[in-house]
């Protein structure tokens, strides 16, 4: 598995905006049959940070996420809301086996 953490920080006007605008990407990113997980989740304490915890089977398969018409709606809409660029950490699962997903 090709296991993608995108940390985000939005500008506090645009929160709501940008939960709408994720939770329409990660629900579009399910029917992509190369997303095994796509979750979108909210800092508590800081509730301008967010995490996306994207799995996807291999890394050309992000590459096809990042060609979808939802991606790019996304990344149009979201990039304006952000208080300074977005980062992301790359992993490899060592467990679950990739078989088990």
């Amino acid at each position: 598995m090709y296991i993608v953490h995108v940390h985000i920080h939005i500008k506090p006007e645009f929160i709501e905006a940008f939960k709408a605008v994720s939770l329409e990407n990660a629900r579009n990113s399910l029917h992509e049959p190369g997303v095994v997980r796509f979750d979108v989740l909210q800092q508590p304490d800081d509730t301008s940070r967010f995490v996306l915890v994207e799995i996807y089977r291999t890394s050309e398969d992000l590459a096809k996420h990042k060609s979808t018409p939802h991606y790019n709606s996304w990344r149009e809409a979201a990039e304006p809301m952000m208080m300074e660029p977005r980062s992301r950490i790359i992993f490899i699962n060592l467990f679950p086996m990739d078989k088990d997903f």
